[in-house]
């Protein structure tokens, strides 16, 4: 299996189930050691609906989603765009270590939404693992470990928790296989459909699977509520794209590195890659994701010496908040991190994870700030998807770190323009 490199690195992309120095392979251990965000808040906290219960009981159509932004709307001429940003989940397991909730408590006092990037095996007792058939690997296999039962159950409780407090519930497929001759790198379009439909089933039937009947179920239905994903080790996406436009998604975050800059389309399907930042100290910037940090501070190790631990977390801390600042006051470009609920060299990755959510969310919170907004992948493609294509291409213009020439008002005031004049032309027609 590879080693991650220095620099951008590989991302780890295997949710809480990381093994030292590899990309995405080991266990998952237990840790060692109000307005909605890009809109008003709709009242109510759960489902407004009655139930109806999809399947086997394991999941629920329970009506609109809770907690979610108003409906977006196209910028007008010469405003100025949001400065979006997203903080994802890779794996989204809870392990007992108070990861997976105290994210939960952090975006809920802020009024932000997540993505959480679920792995399917994490609802699938170990005893049945020989009903996951990965493609090009054994059946049962997993590069990644399979949760005890009070770890799925946990998991199952802070997924609920989630969707009803609105965040996105996304995918991380299943096995996590990034090296040899299974890597998902090699899979086929259809190898890719049959990972997803594994995945999704795992989500949809975890009440037959485990046998348990005190848990309620999830709330949403998954073959609606999943509309984008992120790949183990950011790998495959070339092949994964034909399928996930078969399968309708709306975005896909598993390009092995971008720029922050504007998004663009890839057949069909929003491309929303984690992107290179300026690291502290360095001359070389790092992919905005805890792990590829991790693997810049330390070669890889989850266990360098804790003198090291207070300057590794500030420079962490720094990076995402450079970052930040770099796209808010110049190109406004979506900023995505990407994260695990691990507890790596003393935790100190979601200390610095908290320590940037926390800074970027006074600047959301500022009375006369500009327009902050902490939203999940999903709510930031609905934004997208409203755009005129003109504009999103006029954003698209502008390098990293580049102000819009004349400002806001005068950057997007002919291309704004023309889209309403034409809008308003057709609509008279």
């Amino acid at each position: 299996m590879p080693t991650l490199t220095r620099r951008g690195a590989l991302g780890l992309g295997a949710g809480a189930a990381a093994a030292v120095g590899l990309a995405g392979c080991g266990t998952l251990t237990p840790s060692d050691s109000s307005t909605h965000a890009g809109g008003s808040r709709k009242p109510g906290g759960g489902p407004t609906h009655t139930a109806r219960p999809l399947g086997d009981g394991s999941t629920s159509f329970t009506g609109k989603q809770p907690h979610q932004p108003a409906r977006p709307e196209p910028l007008e001429p010469g405003q100025e765009p949001p400065q979006f940003v997203i903080f994802s989940w890779d794996g989204a397991g809870e392990v007992g270590n108070g990861l997976f909730p105290r994210f939960l408590d952090l975006a809920k006092e802020h009024g932000a939404s997540m993505t959480f990037f679920l792995s399917g095996l994490y609802l699938l007792p170990e005893s049945k693992k020989r009903l996951y058939d990965p493609p090009n690997n054994p059946r049962g296999a997993s590069d990644i470990g399979y949760l005890n039962d009070d770890h799925v159950r946990a998991t199952l409780t802070n997924v609920r928790r989630a969707w009803l407090e609105g965040h996105e519930i996304g995918t991380h497929f299943n096995g996590h296989f990034c090296g040899g001759y299974g890597t998902v790198g090699n899979w086929t379009p259809q190898q890719w459909k049959s990972e997803i439909a594994q995945a999704k089933a795992f989500v949809k039937e975890w009440r037959t699977n485990t046998g348990w009947t005190d848990l309620p179920a999830l709330p949403f239905d998954y073959d609606k509520e999943l509309v984008g994903g992120r790949t183990p080790c950011l790998l495959g996406q070339d092949n994964l794209l034909p399928a996930a436009r078969e399968l309708g998604w709306r975005y896909d975050a598993s390009s092995p590195g971008g720029r922050q800059i504007w998004p663009e389309k890839r057949q069909g399907i929003w491309d929303l890659p984690l992107q290179q930042i300026p690291f502290p100290g360095h001359r070389f910037e790092v992919l905005s994701m805890d792990y590829n940090i991790l693997a810049n501070q330390s070669i890889n190790s989850t266990k360098a010496p804790a003198y090291n631990y207070p300057g590794w977390r500030q420079q962490a801390a720094q990076a995402y908040i450079t970052g930040f600042q770099r796209a808010y006051e110049t190109n406004r470009a979506p900023f995505f991190i990407g994260n695990h609920f691990e507890q790596w060299n003393g935790g100190i990755y979601m200390d610095a994870v908290e320590q940037a959510f926390k800074h970027i969310a006074q600047e959301k919170e500022k009375e006369k700030g500009a327009d902050v907004r902490l939203v999940s992948f999903r709510q930031f493609a609905d934004w997208l998807d409203v755009q005129r294509p003109e504009v999103v291409a006029k954003l698209r213009t502008l390098e990293v770190g580049q102000q819009p020439t004349g400002g806001w008002k005068e950057f997007l005031k002919d291309t704004t323009a023309a889209s309403a004049t034409a809008t308003a032309s057709q609509d008279a027609a």
